[in-house]
């Protein structure tokens, strides 16, 4: 291919990232762009939640934004609480947290950032059977009130206990209809 060809090539390759919402390579980001991002991530929509992931996914594409990436998904709590898999939910949780608080805007987005997660967590609720849900929705419920209270989940065994209960007592009352 000739060299002239692929100059071009390159460089429309690199006129439609910003397009596409993606910063080029030498591209520098302006707090306000990076805030602009972080904040459309940390929504309580399920598009913010899917956007998020994406960019999870491909976090090469989002390296000139220097986003913290990094998680212990949901801290001392379990990850997957009697089956029900919390993880990404506690994974975009840390990761507004972080990075927020990076951009010493912590304070002002915590409410949101807490918002959102106990959403991210009833939408993974959502996605099991009747039978079971309403123990799913007691834990999202208690993650969430203790991300509140201390900034982190911190959920007590006797919490898992009762949640285990309810789920227990409504699959043997599904058994015997």
């Amino acid at each position: 291919m000739p060299r002239r060809l692929v100059t071009i090539l390159a460089g429309a390759a690199l006129a439609l990232l910003p397009v596409l919402g993606i910063a080029g390579p030498a591209a520098a980001v302006t707090t306000q762009e990076k805030l602009a991002v972080l904040s459309s991530w940390t929504q309580t929509s399920a598009s913010s939640y899917n956007s998020w992931n994406s960019a999870r996914q491909n976090q090469g594409a989002w390296a000139a934004y220097a986003f913290d990436w990094s998680t212990d998904y949901c801290s001392s709590s379990p990850d997957n609480p009697l089956g029900f898999d919390f993880r990404l939910s506690c994974y975009r949780h840390d990761f507004g947290y972080r990075n927020h608080k990076a951009m010493g805007q912590f304070d002002a987005a915590k409410s949101r950032l807490d918002s959102a997660f106990y959403e991210d967590l009833k939408r993974v609720c959502a996605t099991y059977s009747s039978i079971v849900r309403p123990a799913c929705d007691s834990l999202a419920w208690t993650y969430y009130q203790a991300v509140r209270a201390f900034g982190k989940v911190a959920v007590s065994q006797a919490d898992l206990d009762r949640a285990a209960q309810m789920k227990a007592d409504a699959e043997r009352a599904a058994a015997v209809r």
